[in-house]
């Protein structure tokens, strides 16, 4: 980090410091583009390994808990101050669709679904005991889970498999684009509270 100041490390910096739960039209909000460290309003440069990983639960984010600034938010709102990993990776084998529901915080969540051969980057965020709290108080309304006897892969730029086994899922309602088929979340597809949804499963 030779020539770089901690002020260039924050989050306003580098344009990951707003909340969709503040901002609910900028849902999922801003992700980083490599690995990183979260330690409140800073994010620092993180190898996929260089970090201590006994005590700590991988969790896939698909949604806003890729977002530094939502992680930041609800820790801060929790009294947790603990850094949180945040490890770049690639995942074979998962959609990630619109819900077919509003959120109470006003944003339409992404929920994650099967999808053979696809292949998305995404984070692992590796909470501690507390954090995890944290998230889990924070999302009531969804489950973190894995789907059963699917052969998702996922993997850090190094090639090292993550053993990450859950994710946060809306349940199995989603908007399509088409029938039986869950609209992507990158395709920008608009819902209401009065949008219709496929149910899968």
């Amino acid at each position: 980090m030779a020539g770089r100041s901690v002020e260039a490390l924050g989050l306003e910096d580098l344009g990951l410091d707003r909340a969709p739960r503040d901002h609910p039209l900028l849902y999922p909000g801003a992700w980083p583009e490599a690995s990183g460290l979260l330690d409140g309003d800073r994010l620092w440069p993180l190898d996929g390994d260089d970090f201590a990983r006994a005590g700590r639960t991988p969790v896939l984010a698909v949604g806003s808990n890729a977002c530094p600034g939502q992680l930041r938010h609800k820790m801060a709102e929790s009294g947790i101050v603990s850094p949180v990993p945040m490890v770049k990776c690639v995942v074979i084998g998962l959609g990630i669709g619109v819900s077919a529901r509003v959120s109470v915080m006003g944003y339409v969540s992404a929920s994650p679904f099967l999808t053979p051969g696809a292949v998305r980057e995404l984070l692992v965020t590796w909470f501690d005991a507390g954090q995890l709290a944290v998230i889990e108080a924070s999302e009531r309304a969804y489950d973190r889970a894995w789907p059963p006897g699917s052969d998702i892969r996922i993997e850090t730029d190094a090639g090292e498999r993550l053993p990450a086994r859950s994710c946060t899922s809306t349940g199995t309602a989603y908007c399509t684009t088409a029938p039986a088929r869950p609209a992507d979340i990158r395709d920008s597809v608009r819902c209401s509270p009065n949008s219709s949804g496929n149910r899968r499963g």
